[in-house]
């Protein structure tokens, strides 16, 4: 598991098993028993805090990376390997965090 990586995550009810992206940084995922991530959702909203992914980006169907839903997970709630996001994606999820924490106000 390394930052960018993209798991299916059994989330607390009423929500659902989606997949979300992992944000934490490598250098700490070994050491902790839970890691934040970013869920994913087909629920498509046009906004700065909100990353398209779809089939070339190795998920089912269009989606978004839904960075104003941000939160930290235990690793028990992991499920199966997706997919991995290029560094390009990254960069795009990392200037969605700007917004949604309004450090670019």
């Amino acid at each position: 598991m390394v930052r960018g990586d993209i798991y299916w995550i059994k989330f607390k009810q009423p929500d659902k098993t989606r997949p979300a992206l992992i944000i934490t940084r490598n250098s700490a995922i070994p050491l902790l028993t839970s890691v934040t991530v970013i869920p994913i959702t087909s629920t498509i909203r046009d906004n700065a805090a909100s990353i398209w992914l779809d089939e070339s980006d190795g998920m089912p169907k269009p989606c978004v990376i839904n960075v104003d839903q941000i939160q930290t997970i235990s690793k028990e709630k992991i499920g199966a390997y997706l997919t991995h996001i290029e560094p390009v994606k990254m960069d795009e999820v990392v200037e969605a965090i700007k917004f949604a924490f309004g450090f670019e106000e």
